[in-house]
Formats: structure tokens, sequence, C-alpha cells
């Protein structure tokens, strides 16, 4: 096996060349090879996933890049930031009559010349961050795993009983090539193979840059080989692959080993190599919730665990507001919404929130017992002091720029089950202009449309969202109109406690499992609800299709909240119920 001839971790290059020369050995064309694998993709998925070896890969972050290896494999969690478009390089070339490939590489590792048989192939660049408001319990590049892989890595070193890693690797790979290969010619003359010695003389720590900071780390991704659609701007993916580093490129593009691989790549993009580091993508693959419950717990999905958890996070809740427990149960269903599908320009299955009557004082306690809260349940999450100055001055919407040929982010450019708590309680009078107009327009076109609009200067672009929303006032906002409106009554503001590590993790499971489910009503059921609709309307004659719509979506989170996917009359009951209580608060 392959995996047991090469260090896929510490020289991935060396079995991305095998495989090279094995196709082109068994009579494939390397003319035809772009936009195709020809077996690495297999190979590393099985180093990676069937071996177990995913755990034992370098996380790349703004610490570890001071030490990691260089053109070695580490993996990469983040946020697709900017899509920077297609590069050009050079694939496929020969030299001294044998075919070689600069694949997964930013350095030919031969001299290319300019031969009629260059290839010339293309790759996308995405531009990744850390996901935008992700809390520490997520965050798999927490300081304590970059230690433990900062040991793992030392430990590695130690058991290749001090030999060199790179001339260990080359006479393994020696073993494989033909005898007149221009690789084994060099080896058996005794000549250093310049990729090779790259990473050896990384052995010792790659400084990049010092002093980076974690809010601004961005790596610059090169993907091969898959489909445009797979990849989505704000999808947050793990990107596991190559590492290149080479601070010296910009200055030696003359250098026709390099020029061949450089194509306006530092020009177009603005980007130097010694501040973002390059990952040259071998798998990768995207990322749910569940993924970044980093300890999932080995729970049985049983009805009574469901229960038990149900009324354990509920009484957490219950505590965190002030043993408010109608407010509990609202919020356990806006943590469990998420836009389920789109019907022309409404979102289905998004529920905001807006707790009322609370005044600065009161505020001042809540809104950091549930800020707290929400961030020990939830990846991702940001609080927003919504403020006339804050409306006047701050960037929410995402620009491009044109002189960089970037894509400036703004705040609400996040990823998928965000949470933004918007404390409206420090709002005063005051007089918005332009930039203030518009960004009250995009908060509201985001909560009410899961829509986030995207300024290209010369035009505007709609792109969907699915974040929940929860707003913090003395009255009913009337900036930010939620779904729900809800009068808070809290009643004491005792200490909320410790929670265990293993029942928060609990607690996120259940959040991030049975806020997917499908759901359904049964015929029967459906007859009930309509019926029960049409005696409220007639009842009500201010009811229109929003409460109806908004019915429905709080019956189908209540069945959720008990890992139903249909819906009962035990749930819609439990839903009028919280109805009728809600508006006798607003009486």
């Amino acid at each position: 096996m392959v995996g047991r001839q090469y260090d896929c971790l510490i020289n991935p290059l060396g079995a991305v060349r095998s495989t090279f020369e094995k196709a082109v050995a068994s009579g494939a064309d390397p003319t035809s090879f772009d936009g195709k694998d020809w077996g690495v993709s297999d190979l590393f998925r099985e180093y990676l996933f069937q071996n177990d070896a995913v755990s034992q890969v370098p996380i790349l972050t703004h610490s570890t890049v001071k030490w990691v290896q260089a053109n070695s494999l580490v993996r990469f969690r983040g946020m697709i930031q900017d899509m920077l478009g297609n590069e050009c390089y050079v694939g496929a070339y020969k030299n001294e009559g044998t075919w070689n490939t600069n694949k997964f590489t930013d350095v030919s590792q031969f001299p290319m010349g300019h031969s009629p048989d260059t290839r010339l192939w293309d790759r996308r660049l995405l531009l990744c961050v850390p996901v935008p408001g992700q809390n520490s319990w997520a965050d798999s590049t927490s300081e304590g795993l970059i230690r433990t892989h900062a040991m793992s890595a030392n430990q590695e070193k130690r058991q290749r009983d001090n030999c060199s890693v790179s001339a260990e690797v080359e006479m393994q790979e020696l073993n494989n090539e033909t005898p007149d290969s221009p690789r084994a010619k060099k080896m058996r003359e005794g000549e250093s193979l310049p990729h090779d010695n790259m990473a050896e003389a990384a052995d010792y720590g790659m400084s990049m840059v010092p002093g980076f900071d974690r809010s601004n780390f961005q790596c610059l991704v090169k993907i091969y080989d898959t489909p445009e659609s797979d990849l989505k701007l704000n999808d947050v993916f793990e990107f596991i692959g190559v590492l290149t580093f080479d601070s010296d490129v910009k200055d030696d593009k003359k250098d026709e080993n390099e020029v061949g691989n450089y194509f306006a790549d530092e020009d177009l993009v603005n980007l130097p190599s010694s501040k973002v580091p390059r990952l040259h993508c071998l798998v990768h693959r995207k990322l749910s919730l569940n993924d970044l419950v980093l300890s999932s717990p080995t729970l049985e999905p049983k009805p009574d665990v469901i229960k038990g958890l149900r009324e354990s996070l509920l009484h957490h809740l219950t505590i965190v507001l002030g043993d408010d427990e109608l407010a509990a149960r609202f919020m356990l269903l806006h943590l469990l919404s998420k836009v389920h599908v789109r019907a022309d320009s409404i979102a289905v299955g998004k529920l905001s929130l807006n707790l009322t009557n609370l005044d600065k004082s009161s505020a001042s306690v809540f809104n950091n017992r549930i800020d707290a809260a929400v961030k020990k349940l939830l990846p991702f999450s940001q609080c927003i002091p919504l403020t006339v100055d804050y409306l006047n001055t701050a960037s929410l919407a995402p620009v491009k720029d044109y002189q960089t040929n970037r894509l400036v982010p703004g705040v609400l450019q996040c990823a998928e089950g965000s949470h933004f708590t918007i404390d409206e309680t420090q709002l005063q009078s005051g007089t918005l202009n332009s930039n203030g107009v518009e960004n009250t327009r995009l908060l509201r076109d985001l909560m009410e449309f899961q829509k986030v609009e995207y300024d290209y200067k010369f035009y505007k672009m709609k792109m969907d969202a699915d974040v929940q929303f929860l707003i913090i006032s003395e009255g009913k906002s009337n900036i930010l109109p939620a779904d729900i409106v809800l009068c808070f009554h809290p009643s004491a503001a005792g200490a909320v406690g410790t929670v265990d590590e293993e029942t928060l993790n609990a607690w996120r499971w259940y959040l991030a499992t049975f806020r997917s489910l499908p759901h359904s009503i049964g015929t029967d059921m459906q007859k009930v609800v309509e019926d029960d609709m049409v005696a409220a309307r007639q009842a009500d004659r201010c009811l229109g299709t929003q409460d109806f719509n908004r019915w429905l979506t709080m019956g189908r989170l209540m069945a959720a909240s008990f890992g139903e996917t249909c819906l009962s009359p035990q749930h819609w009951q439990m839903v009028k119920e919280m109805e009728r209580l809600r508006k006798d608060r607003l009486k």
C-alpha cells in the first residue's frame, strides 16, 4: 500500500508524483489529465479516513504557521469568504524526455524550459477565513489542540531516530522509479532535490510573519478537479492539502521554474505568500453544525433520552431567563429554527424572537446571561449593540473592491447557522445618515427574508442566508419586527451555575441534530390545524397569513424539540397554549 511506502503526512508531494509516474507508466496520456484525477484523491482519502489519520494532520492556524512544515500535509477549517477566480499553471511538462507534474505545488521540481509538450491547466482560488463569530468550544484550532499537535509532531521526529525525513522518503521513492528517470539519476549521483530540501529546511520552523491575528488570519486555498457548484460562498469547509510557503516567490518571478506556476497570482489577488499561506487542496469536506461538536456524545435517539435532554436544556434556559418558563420555551424553539425551504420571498422555518420589557438596568444583567448561554450552545454567535452611531458607521454589507479585486467582508457576511443577538436597549434618539438608513434596511431584510445584499458597485446581488435573530428591547422593536414578540417577565436573577462539558456537548448535539429533522403533517392533523385556524380567524379578524405561517413553524419546531418528524395533537396543543399565554402578556 502506498501509505506504507510514503510518509503522506510529511511528504505528500512524493505520493502525488509517484501516482503520476505510475499512471504515465501504465500508458495514460498526461495531456489528458487536465481536470482529472489519476488516483491521488483516492490515495489520500484512504490514508486519512480509512486509516483514521485525520487527527494526525496538523491544523493550520495563526499560531501553528510558526512551526508547521512547508510542503507537508495540513488541514484548515474555515469559511469561504471570497472566490478569486481561476489561476493558470503549468500542470505537466517534459524534462529530459520524462513527464513531470506541478500539480499541488507552486514551484517546479525541475527546469521546465520552453518545451512544446508543456501543458497549461487551471485551478480555483478560494480565500478562506476563520468562521466569523465562532465560539471557542467549536473551534478545533484551540490552543490546547495546537499544543497536542505540536507534541505529536515532536514525538514523530524522535521516532525517526534523527534521520533526515526527506532523504529517507526520497530513497523510498527511488525504489519505485524507473532506473532512467531524472529523479533516480540525481539520487544516484548524490544530488539533492530542490523541493524536498525545502521540507527538510523547514523542519526547524517556518516563521512566516510574527504576530498573526486569528480574526485576520487568511488562507488561500487552491482547488483542483472540483465542480464549482460543490463550493459556495460562506460555506464552512475543512480543507486538507499541501502547505506551500515561499517568501521569495514574488521577487524571483524571472526564474522560469516559478513563472510558469504564477500567472498573476500575487498581482491579481494582492495576497503575498509571506503573509497568506497557500493550501493546495487534496481532500475537502463541507462541515455541518454536527461536525463542529468536537466531542459528539454517543447518544441513542430514544424518546426517553431526547425527552431528558429537552427537559434539562429547558430547565437551564429557564434559569438563564430569570425563571421565566414561557420565555425559555420560546427560546428553545428559536434556537432550533432554520430555513427549510424558500417559497417566493418567504423563508420557511425561521423564527426570530423579540424579548421586550427590558430597560437598561435589567438588560445589563440578562443580556450577558443570554449571550453567555448562546455562546455555550451554538457554534457561531455575534452580539450587535444597536445604536445610532453604530448604524451610521458600521459596514454591514460585503463590498467588492475592484482595485484589489477582493470582496471586503461586512458584519452580515456569515456562515449558515449563525446567531445574532441585537441589543436595542442602548438605542437613543438621533439622526440616521444614508449609511445608517441602508444598514437598517440590510438588517431588516436579513431577518425577514434571510438574504444578504452584496454590493458589487455596478450592481447589487442578494444571496441566501440562514441565521437566527434575537432582539432585546424595552418595547416592541420598530426597526426589526420579529416573528415572535414576547414581553419578558423574569422573577429572579440567581446564579446560573456551572454546567459540565459532557452535558453541554449533549445539548449542542441535540440542537444541531433536531433542527434539521424532516417534518410532515398527517391527513387527520391537517384537518385539525385547518379547523383551528378558521376558528381563530373568526374570533380575531386581525390574524393573517403571517400568523398562521408562524403557528405552523412553531408546530414543526415543537415536534422537532421532542425528536419527532410528525406534528401530533399534543404538540399542536402546546403551541396554541404558548400563543395564548404570549398574547395575554401583550394586553
